[in-house]
């Protein structure tokens, strides 16, 4: 599930010592999984489309070290951005390594509340955002479904709720994909399957070279939620309308990052897709 990024040289070896510097699990994570800037254009471009007009006020729920928070008022100077998490440990990281490096005005159009994402308190925004699959952690149908609730209750009238889903054959068993980078191989391992209950276990591993890999650096214990039952939620917790944006293909079959609005979708062994709502 991970999207290349352009190479840095975080992890050289240090000249004097000869080691390689301190392991990074955050900044391998963004480097490997996270792409901020492409999920901004596809909040701004999928909310002009149903919308029209731009969305100024994003909502992260799930922020982790808020990236996207971070890389949404860099776009534009009347562009503000809220995120969520419950977790102070990426907040805390986020803080130390993204905020600071945004402008003194850039920083002050960013909010960050320690809180759950069904009960924090914030503005209304035009376009909210739950990436990386992370409502999955919802296992019961009234849980997700009071979550839907408070994402469409947190919109503004015109507003954009969007997710992600994955599913397909190959996630209905253990497995293990992997993506070489220049100086580290990111792992993504399916330990797990319940077909009773759909729920599934995960691991992100990372080896470094010259490093022995290091393993459970993340670990997620979801459910597998379909695209049907993610439709039917979002349409009882209040959205008007749902769309389904479906990843294609290149020649050799493997996705390609294109997202389309589609009614139907492709029989594949593995799928990506953004489930968006309308307010």
């Amino acid at each position: 599930m991970a999207k290349d990024k352009k190479k840095n040289k975080k992890n050289r070896k240090n000249k004097k010592s000869g080691k390689l510097e301190a392991f990074d699990k955050y900044a391998y994570y963004i480097r490997a999984v996270q792409s901020p800037e492409v999920d901004c254009q596809f909040a701004s471009d999928t909310y002009k489309e149903l919308s029209g007009g731009r969305p100024r006020i994003l909502r992260e729920d799930f922020c982790g070290t808020f990236g996207i928070c971070c890389a949404w008022v860099r776009r534009n100077k009347a562009n503000r951005a809220i995120g969520i998490d419950l977790d102070n440990e990426p907040i805390t990281y986020g803080t130390e390594h993204y905020l600071s490096e945004l402008s003194e005005e850039q920083a002050s159009r960013v909010t960050i509340k320690q809180a759950s994402v069904l009960d924090a308190r914030v503005p209304k925004a035009d376009v909210t955002l739950a990436l990386n699959f992370s409502f999955f952690l919802f296992k019961k149908r009234a849980e997700l479904l009071q979550y839907f609730k408070r994402a469409h209750a947190g919109l503004s009238p015109k507003g954009v709720f969007i997710t992600d889903a994955f599913g397909g054959k190959d996630c209905q068993e253990g497995n293990m994909e992997h993506t070489k980078f220049e100086d580290f191989t990111y792992f993504w391992e399916q330990k797990s399957f319940d077909p009773v209950t759909n729920e599934a276990l995960f691991h992100i591993h990372f080896k470094r070279k010259g490093e022995k890999a290091r393993r459970k650096v993340f670990t997620y214990d979801w459910r597998m939620w379909t695209i049907p039952e993610l439709r039917e939620l979002m349409a009882e917790a209040g959205f008007k309308r749902t769309h389904v944006y479906w990843e294609g293909t290149t020649r050799s079959g493997e996705g390609n990052g294109e997202f389309k609005r589609v009614e139907k979708g492709e029989e594949c062994d593995g799928w990506v897709a953004y489930i968006v709502g309308e307010a």
